[in-house]
C-alpha cells in the first residue's frame, strides 16, 4: 500500500535533522505564545480587581461628610403672644330698615344721604289726604255710632218702666236691651276705625326708630311707596357702637370650650381684640367678643363671633369690611426660630447637635400658628437641647457641625 499524504510529510520532515529541529522551535514558540496569552488574562483581572478597590476606598472618602459651620442654639422657654387674624365684616348695632307701613305718593324727604338723625325725628312724609279723609269719615261714623247708642239706651228705660206696670211684656223687653247692646259694639267698632284712621295718617310721617345715620336714598320726591316694596326707603344705622363679625374653625371653638369649662367662661375670659381696617391701619379702640353663635356653619365647619367696638368718632362705617386680631399668650413655652426648623409636608424637624458635634434629625410638633420668626414646639423637645439655629435645610443626618 501507499502511504498517505500525511504519513510521507512526516516521514520527509524526520529524514533531515535541521527539519526536526525546526519543529521544535516552532512547537516550543506556540507554547510560549499560549502561556503568555494566559499570563495577560490573569493580570488584566488583577489590574480589575484592584481598580475597583480603589475606587470602593475612593467612595469611602467622598461618603464621608465634611465639616460644615452653622449657628446653634440652646432651646429655651419664654411667654409668647401669637396674634391670629380673622378676616371680619362691620355693622352697626342697629340696622334697620326704612319701609312705610301705608302707601301713597312720597310727598317730602326730610333727610339726606349719610345725616344723623336722632330717634323720632321725621325721615319722609307720605300724601296724607287720603288718610285724612278718612280719619273724618270714621270720627262721624263713631258720633252716629254714639247717638244711636244713647237713643237705645232711653227705650231701654222706657221699656222697663212699661214693664214694671205689665204694659208690655218680657220679651219686648229683653229685646229693647238687645237693640241697645247691638249700640254699644257699634260705637266701639267704630271707635277703633277711628284709632286705625287715626294710625294711617300718622304713619305717612315715616319716623326714625332710633338714632343713627341715614343711608341711601333710592327714592324720590312723587314715587309711589307701599309697604312691600322690594327696597327700603332708607337704612338708620346705629353706629354709635359697631357689631364687628367674624368666625373661627369649630375646632378652635372647642378646645376653647373645654380649657375654660363652656363658652360662656370662654367668652369672660377672651382678652381684648383690636380690629385692622381696609387701609392696613389699627383701629383706635379696642373691643371685645360678646357674643358666639349656637350653630355651626356646614358648609364651612365654622362658627360665628360678634365682637362690639366704641365709635364715638364714626370711623367705622356698616357694611365695611377689616381684620380681627386675637391675641393668644403661651407661658413658658418651648420655641425655636422658624430657620431651624426643616417643613416636609405637615411634619417639623429639628436637627439636635450632640457632645461629639455630629447633628441627627428630630421630628417635632408646632403650633399651627407662629409668633413673628419663632416656632412654639408642642412636643418633641424638652428643653436644653442644642440644636442647629440657622440654616437647617442644609444640615445632613449625620453631618459633623462646629
Amino acid at each position: 500500500m501507499y502511504p498517505s499524504q500525511n504519513e510521507r510529510t512526516n516521514t520527509a520532515i524526520s529524514d533531515y535533522p535541521y527539519q526536526k529541529k525546526l519543529k521544535e522551535q516552532t512547537y516550543q514558540t506556540l507554547t510560549n505564545k499560549e502561556t503568555m496569552k494566559v499570563n495577560g488574562k490573569i493580570v488584566f483581572a488583577v489590574a480589575i480587581a484592584a481598580s475597583a478597590m480603589l475606587v470602593s476606598c475612593g467612595g469611602k472618602k467622598q461618603q464621608q461628610l465634611p465639616t460644615a459651620t452653622f449657628k446653634t442654639m440652646k432651646v429655651g422657654r419664654q411667654d409668647v403672644t401669637i396674634d391670629t387674624k380673622y378676616s371680619a365684616t362691620i355693622r352697626g348695632r342697629q340696622d334697620v330698615d326704612i319701609y312705610p307701613q301705608v302707601g301713597g305718593t312720597l310727598k317730602q324727604i326730610c333727610v339726606t344721604e349719610g345725616q344723623t338723625v336722632r330717634e323720632g325725628q321725621t325721615l319722609f312724609i307720605i300724601d296724607q289726604v287720603p288718610y285724612q279723609a278718612a280719619l273724618n269719615t270714621a270720627e262721624a261714623s263713631l258720633k252716629a255710632a254714639q247717638a244711636n247708642e244713647a237713643t237705645a239706651a232711653m227705650n231701654y228705660e222706657s221699656k222697663k218702666k212699661l214693664f214694671a206696670e205689665k204694659v208690655i211684656s218680657d220679651f219686648d223687653l229683653h229685646a229693647t236691651y238687645n237693640t241697645l247692646l247691638t249700640a254699644k259694639a257699634q260705637v266701639a267698632q267704630a271707635q277703633a276705625q277711628l284709632t286705625n284712621a287715626r294710625n294711617s295718617l300718622s304713619y305717612t310721617v315715616v319716623k326714625a326708630p332710633s338714632n343713627g345715620i341715614v343711608g341711601t336714598l333710592p327714592y324720590r320726591q312723587g314715587a309711589l311707596v307701599s309697604a312691600q316694596m322690594p327696597q327700603p326707603l332708607t337704612t338708620v344705622s346705629d353706629n354709635s357702637q359697631m357689631w364687628v363679625y367674624f368666625s373661627i374653625s369649630e375646632r378652635d371653638l372647642l378646645g376653647m370650650v373645654r380649657k375654660n369649662g363652656s363658652i360662656n367662661e370662654a367668652i369672660k375670659n377672651m382678652p381684648p381684640v383690636t380690629l385692622t381696617l381696609v387701609d392696613g391701619s389699627t383701629y383706635e379702640n379696642t373691643g371685645h367678643v360678646e357674643s358666639v353663635s349656637g350653630v355651626v356653619n356646614t358648609n364651612t365647619g365654622s362658627v360665628q363671633l360678634r365682637a362690639v367696638f366704641d365709635n364715638e368718632n364714626g370711623i367705622l362705617h356698616s357694611g365695611s369690611t377689616g381684620n380681627v386680631i386675637i391675641p393668644t399668650t403661651y407661658n413658658q413655652a418651648l420655641v425655636v426660630p422658624a430657620t431651624a426648623a426643616v417643613q416636609t409636608q405637615d411634619r417639623f424637624r429639628v436637627f439636635l447637635v450632640g457632645k461629639d458635634s455630629i447633628a441627627h434629625g428630630k421630628a417635632v410638633t408646632v403650633n399651627e400658628q407662629k409668633t413673628g420668626d419663632l416656632f412654639i414646639v408642642t412636643s418633641g423637645l424638652e428643653g436644653g437641647e442644642e440644636i442647629v439655629a440657622e440654616g437647617a435645610g442644609m444640615v445632613k443626618e449625620g453631618q459633623k457641625v462646629k
